[in-house]
């Protein structure tokens, strides 16, 4: 092979080798700021990067109201979700993590996880799928006959406990979130997980 062929086979490896650094370091930005390496994060929204997965031991929450939603997602400008707020939480075992296709074809795992206990407060959440053990305190769903879909039916509690939860997330926000014994690490993995029901 010529030097002209070995320059040009090499540039573009780089622009791959680029690309795929700076969309893993994008997405793992987006993950970090949310969360924070330690301590407390304020105010802070995660959405607009497709579906990303939220599990958790234990979820113990005041204030809880559950309500219609039209969201984005990585695919698509309206999908319709289910929007949790939950005025103040606490989490056990809480693991948050995001696959990624390199433009080689590869997939990584972009995960947050704290052992320790993750408290919340202001938490919004989206998903398009939640599988998980509910039990509600002074539960009460509400039926309007309004224009607005929002409004029409909603879901109050005054308090909700989540065991065993599995969610498919699109949007995140948390007023002020705090983690105890956080780790952040990336996986490099054969094929993106795709959760399935029993």
């Amino acid at each position: 092979m010529s030097k002209e062929q070995n320059a040009t086979v090499g540039s573009v490896l780089k622009k791959k080798l680029v690309v795929a650094l700076l969309s893993g370091f994008i997405a793992l930005g987006a993950l970090i700021g949310v969360f924070g390496f330690s301590g407390t994060a304020f105010a802070l929204p995660l959405g607009g990067i497709g579906d990303f997965y939220v599990k958790f031991d234990e979820l113990n929450g005041k204030g809880f109201q559950l309500m219609p939603q039209i969201g984005e997602t990585g695919e698509s400008d309206a999908e319709p979700m289910i929007r949790n707020k939950i005025e103040e939480v606490e989490i056990t075992n809480l693991h948050i993590f995001k696959d990624i296709k390199l433009p080689n074809g590869n997939w990584i795992r972009i995960n947050i996880v704290a052992d320790g206990k993750t408290t919340i407060s202001g938490l919004i959440q989206d998903a398009r799928l939640i599988d998980a053990d509910l039990k509600f305190d002074e539960l009460a769903i509400k039926q309007k006959n309004t224009d607005n879909y929002k409004q029409n039916w909603t879901q109050d509690a005054a308090n909700i406990n989540i065991k065993d939860a599995t969610l498919v997330t699109d949007y995140l926000f948390q007023q002020v979130v705090s983690l105890e014994g956080t780790k952040i690490y990336i996986d490099k993995i054969d094929e993106p997980y795709i959760y399935e029901m029993d």
